[in-house]
């Protein structure tokens, strides 16, 4: 027996998706908005971070477009939301394939690949936006217009999306996994040749790899359900399960939120920020808080590409 989503439904889900997307719009802004403002962020290490942001800001103010009615308006937010949610994923791979070409491969040559990046990245996102377009029939799923009901779209649709998209979280995990585990050989060599200098190096770096090797979580976490639902629907059409929609709807659109945190978010965000507000707080109240002194005159530590690379270029 067929199962649709009643009004109710897609009212909901339409209101979830204004709402989580408009949470990552914000968090990808703040990180787009760190980026313009400070210059002492603007190295390449995370002028790789300002793409991500700014993909996932514009995946999700088209997002928050909501439930357009049909017509130009439909396919303009259902080819604008998949190019730039594609570019946002793919954007994540380029950081992954940097910091395992400088902390593996000991290369320096990261900065000069950046047109490169900006080619695999818009090019593959424009390719499988177009190639979307092939058995096109644009229908409402709730809260966007990227759905297809055609099953030749369907189809189109998870492999120009759902396979490039599992394809970079395998990816993610193989390259973090690689470099985790040099590290981890390293700490070990450090530790057996009482290396303390070294160790001190090597722990600095595992605190953040730590941190990184859940990276490929937020894909997984922000698209499985996602994955769930188009495998579901192409083998079910007529059956809509509102629990999955609503999971699916919610998780996705976090995804610029997920990264703002995970990415952008990081020691030298954290600490240009607080020297900005420290020149506007009052030197009365600063004895108050003795630990700012001592967290403003501690070393920067990157956590997104290893200090080694600052000291290599």
């Amino acid at each position: 027996m067929a199962t649709v989503l009643s009004i109710h439904d897609r009212r909901i889900l339409t209101a979830l998706n204004s709402g989580a997307s408009s949470l990552s719009f914000l968090g990808s802004g703040f990180i787009v908005l760190c980026y313009s403002l400070f210059k002492e962020l603007r190295k390449f290490s995370f002028k790789l971070v300002f793409y991500l942001s700014l993909s996932d800001m514009l995946c999700s103010f088209f997002n928050m477009v909501g439930d357009p009615s049909k017509g130009f308006f439909c396919y303009a937010q259902g080819y604008t939301t998949h190019f730039f949610c594609v570019a946002s994923f793919l954007w994540t791979t380029t950081i992954a394939f940097t910091l395992h070409r400088t902390v593996v491969r000991h290369k320096t040559d990261v900065e000069d690949l950046e047109a490169i990046f900006h080619l695999y990245v818009w090019g593959t996102s424009l390719v499988m936006t177009v190639i979307r377009s092939i058995g096109n029939d644009h229908s409402h799923l709730g809260a966007w217009c990227w759905a297809q009901t055609g099953r030749t779209g369907k189809a189109i649709h998870f492999i120009t999306f759902y396979v490039p998209l599992w394809g970079a979280i395998l990816y993610n995990g193989f390259t973090y996994f690689q470099v985790i585990r040099m590290l981890n050989n390293a700490t070990r060599m450090a530790v057996g040749m009482s290396d303390r200098a070294y160790q001190f190096d090597a722990r600095t770096d595992m605190k953040a790899l730590n941190r990184w090797g859940y990276y490929p979580l937020i894909l997984i976490g922000s698209w499985a359900f996602g994955t769930i639902n188009r495998i579901h629907d192409f083998i079910e059409p007529g059956h809509k399960i509102f629990w999955l929609s609503f999971l699916d709807v919610g998780t996705a659109a976090l995804m610029g939120l997920f990264n703002s945190i995970a990415y952008g978010l990081n020691a030298s965000v954290r600490r240009a920020i607080y020297e900005r507000i420290e020149l506007f707080w009052p030197e009365r109240l600063q004895r108050w808080f003795p630990n700012s002194s001592r967290y403003r005159n501690q070393q920067q530590q990157s956590e997104l590409i290893s200090l080694k690379i600052q000291d290599q270029q």
